[in-house]
């Protein structure tokens, strides 16, 4: 895949219709009755939480970018693409849908850049098999021939598609279609007509910090654990109707004596509960309970970021690609996530509300201790959290030492 420069100059499409020259509007989905849904305006954080449900069900959303919001795109996650959709996404823009990847994707496909994202085009129309073969690499598709990548600057609405996507846990990448002719005075007159979600890229970049302070302290109640059992779980909820965070508060830590022992665990659906024996995770959460508790107190806190944050579906696919040889860290990055996704915002936020502001961390991770420093948490010490190996993960704790800095 040859990269081109960006200097496209974008002529003006046809109005937007369906087939038959009528309005179009998006596709009834089966759990709903036929035809235009009843315009809601969201704007801001409910608009972005509103965009995510609708890319997981397959649906389209609009996304304004630009300096001063004059830019319009319809999204799709490309792997729900069918030809269907794509119909539906060049009826309504006016325009043809075109993959837009990760600069970690492009790179794979033979494409470097700075940008941080990076359209893709065929000689002739895109269709529903080469968007899937260049969006996920478990297919070990051929990369098709005649393609050309042309970078995204971040403030466009195909870099925003492409963080949206991630923000759904899809695939990170989208089918993007530009809508042509429209002035921003029209714009949310035109998505009205088409029953579109209307979200602006801006939101969608500050997503990760700002829903992290609209976590709702849900609930408490006590829970002995078998190696705990003087122990207390919090419920965290957040406010885009995703999965709880939990903190499990050990003992009885006293913020207010010194620093307070914590454990930060990611959520591991094949470590913590199967017993997975490809990670380390599963020994990492009893470990610190025990630890915690001989410590005599501390929190564990238990977020909802499975696989570093690109959520399990995609953690089995990064699974598969190990299988085929690649280690831990060039398995995300050929998906086209960072190797790690995650942020901890949410974390800082839990530790706000339960009244502690400096903690001893547990773990063996530099990056964790900077970014939950720069989170406003002070970080007073690490606390070494090793485990022994197995046959099935040295080579994953090899390489997080080696190419993630961790600390055996």
């Amino acid at each position: 895949m040859r990269a081109m420069p960006d200097d496209r100059d974008p002529a003006a499409g046809a109005p937007a219709s369906s087939l038959d020259g009528a309005p179009a509007t998006p596709r009834p989905s089966s759990d709903r009755p036929a035809g235009p849904r009843p315009f809601v305006r969201a704007t801001g954080q409910l608009a972005v939480d509103r965009a995510i449900a609708e890319l997981r069900r397959g649906g389209l959303v609009a996304i304004r970018a630009g300096r001063d919001l004059d830019r319009l795109a319809v999204a799709a996650g490309s792997e729900m693409a069918t030809r269907e959709l794509m119909g539906q996404m060049s009826a309504i823009a006016g325009s043809e849908p075109r993959l837009v990847l990760t600069r970690n994707r492009a790179a794979v496909l033979g494409s470097g850049t700075d940008a941080p994202a990076v359209s893709v085009a065929l000689s002739t129309a895109l269709d529903v098999d080469a968007v899937l073969d260049l969006s996920d690499p478990t297919r070990q598709a051929a990369v098709p021939a005649g393609l050309t990548a042309l970078p995204e600057r971040a403030d466009t609405a195909a870099a925003a598609a492409v963080t949206l996507v991630k923000l759904a846990r899809l695939l990170p990448s989208a089918l993007v279609a530009t809508v042509h002719g429209i002035s921003a005075s029209t714009m949310t007159a035109w998505a009205r007509e088409r029953a579109l979600l209307v979200v602006e890229a801006g939101e969608i970049e500050r997503y990760a910090e700002t829903s992290a302070h609209r976590l709702i302290r849900a609930a408490s109640a006590r829970v002995p654990l078998a190696d705990a059992e003087l122990c207390e779980l919090t419920a965290f909820r957040p406010m885009d109707g995703g999965t709880e965070h939990v903190a499990i508060r050990i003992g009885e830590p006293d913020a207010d004596v010194g620093p307070v022992l914590i454990r930060i665990h990611s959520a591991c659906l094949t470590g913590d509960l199967l017993g997975s024996l490809r990670c380390d995770c599963g020994d990492q959460l009893r470990g610190a309970i025990r630890e915690i508790e001989q410590a005599g107190g501390g929190i564990l806190l238990y977020l909802a970021q499975e696989g570093r944050d690109i959520g399990l579906i995609n953690k089995l696919r990064a699974y598969t690609l190990q299988d085929l040889g690649a280690d831990t860290v060039d398995a995300n990055t050929t998906l086209g996530f960072d190797d790690d996704e995650r942020v901890y915002f949410p974390a800082a936020e839990m530790l706000r509300q339960l009244g502690v502001g400096r903690v001893r961390l547990m773990t063996n991770n530099p990056s964790k201790m900077e970014q939950l420093a720069a989170c406003g948490v002070e970080v007073v010490e690490r606390v070494p959290h090793i485990f022994a190996s197995n046959s099935h993960n040295e080579r994953y704790l090899a390489t997080k030492a080696s190419r993630s800095g961790h600390l055996f």
